[in-house]
């Protein structure tokens, strides 16, 4: 099953309404083409495991797998790990997170993007049980030591080094780093005590738009700026003129989460609407709230007057 969150009805949803039942919940970030996953699932069936990937085609070709082997307690998430966490766990749910192969980013100015920093640490403190753990593998020597210091430096974990199991050396990147003949690392991090700042789910909204009073503008000229959101940005990427009206691709980043969504600016029966449109059911979140603020803004300095404005 894919995990489809502006269908879920509440953030974070309980295993019950995502799996069906109640059982350990664990998470895997970064699944790949989904063979451990499955193999972990099928050792643990009365495990809960959800698994979250940034690429559409894993995602897809670990689905494919999961019907073929009629595996029922895996769920998958398109998109970031940290999102993730943060919007499908409840505080103190999760029995344990799994990390194999993460993408290292070497070059040192794109070290923050890494996964495994103090923020993600004391963040993933909230979400596990006690002594709930996450184990990393990795053959990045220098990324196994970055993180092991960033969890250290939290003071919330137990760290203990060891070999990896042999079933995470199973997985599609660690069969190809075998055959290359290189070293594995793999570490531990069990929960000793818990962050005390509060990590609530990303407030989502029921809708985004405004109604303007005025003619639709003849043409409609945005530019590609970058307009400043709650922990991120917005950018018009592109404008194009329909049957109905203008359609405006727009580019939003926020916290943990990026979405390319369609804005539109159409006649309806009450003025011109300006606001999401319904394509690919985007979720309503402040930075998308911002992007329709500033969209509605430009119209009004067109000359077009707000009447009614859920932004």
């Amino acid at each position: 099953m894919l995990v489809r969150p502006a269908l879920l009805p509440s953030w974070p949803p309980s295993p019950e309404e995502l799996f069906g039942r109640e059982g350990p919940l664990v998470l895997e970030i970064g699944f790949g083409d989904g063979r451990f996953t499955a193999e972990l699932a099928k050792a643990h069936p009365d495990w809960l495991i959800l698994g979250a990937e940034v690429s559409a085609a894993s995602v897809h070709r670990a689905l494919r797998r999961l019907r073929r082997e009629g595996i029922g307690n895996v769920r998958l998430y398109l998109g970031e790990g940290p999102f993730a966490l943060r919007n499908l766990v409840p505080d103190r749910g999760l029995r344990r997170v799994i990390v194999n192969f993460p993408d290292p980013w070497p070059k040192k100015r794109h070290q923050e993007r890494r996964l495994l920093q103090e923020s993600f640490f004391r963040r993933l403190s909230r979400k596990l049980a006690e002594g709930g753990d996450l184990l990393l593998t990795t053959d990045h020597e220098a990324y196994f030591r970055f993180a092991l210091e960033e969890a250290g430096r939290t003071g919330l974990f137990r760290v203990a080094v060891a070999p990896p199991p042999e079933a995470h050396l199973r997985t599609k990147y660690a069969l190809k780093w075998k055959e290359a003949g290189r070293a594995f690392f793999h570490a531990v991090f069990t929960k000793v005590a818990e962050d005390e700042t509060p990590w609530p789910p990303l407030r989502r909204y029921e809708m985004a738009h405004a109604l303007l009073e005025g003619s639709l503008p003849e043409a409609l000229s945005l530019e590609k700026t970058p307009v400043p959101v709650a922990g991120g940005v917005a950018v018009f990427l592109e404008v194009v003129r329909g049957e109905r009206g203008f359609y405006v691709l727009t580019h939003v980043e926020e916290e943990d989460l990026t979405q390319d969504l369609l804005l539109e600016v159409r006649p309806s029966a009450r003025g011109v609407y300006a606001g999401v449109g319904r394509f690919g059911s985007p979720l309503i979140t402040e930075g998308v709230k911002e992007a329709v603020r500033a969209l509605v803004a430009r119209l009004a300095s067109m000359g077009l007057r707000v009447v009614q404005d859920h932004t």
